[in-house]
C-alpha cells in the first residue's frame, strides 16, 4: 500500500513537472509552434536587460546593478551571452529548445 501511493506521488510530481515546464516554454515560444528558437529566447530573457537599463542607453552601468558592482555590460554583449547559452541548452543540437532543454540545468 505504502508502495501504491509513493507511485501515485511521484506519477502526480512529474505531471506537475511537465505542465510547469509547458508552461515555461510557453512564455517564451512568440510563435506559438511549441519550441523556442534562438531568437525567441534571446528577446524573451532580454526583458531583464531592458528593466535593469534605467536610463535606456543600450549599456547596464555598475549604478544600475542590484548589488552595485560588477563591469558594465552592452545590449549586444547581453545578447550574445544568451546566444552561447542557448546553444548549450540546445543538447539536441536542433537548433530549438523544447520544453526538457529549456528547463535543464545548463550543461
Amino acid at each position: 500500500m505504502v508502495a501504491a501511493a509513493a507511485a501515485l506521488l511521484l506519477a502526480s510530481t512529474a505531471t506537475h513537472a511537465q505542465s510547469s515546464r509547458e508552461e515555461y516554454l510557453r512564455r517564451f515560444d512568440g510563435n506559438g509552434d511549441g519550441r523556442v528558437s534562438a531568437a525567441e529566447y534571446v528577446a524573451y530573457m532580454s526583458q531583464g536587460f531592458r528593466n535593469m537599463d534605467s536610463n535606456g542607453d543600450g549599456i547596464i552601468e555598475t549604478d544600475e546593478l542590484p548589488s552595485g558592482r560588477g563591469q558594465p555590460i552592452t545590449l549586444q554583449e547581453n545578447r550574445d551571452n544568451l546566444r552561447r547559452q542557448f546553444h548549450k541548452l540546445d543538447r539536441n543540437r536542433d537548433g530549438y529548445l523544447n520544453a526538457h532543454e529549456l528547463t535543464a540545468p545548463p550543461g
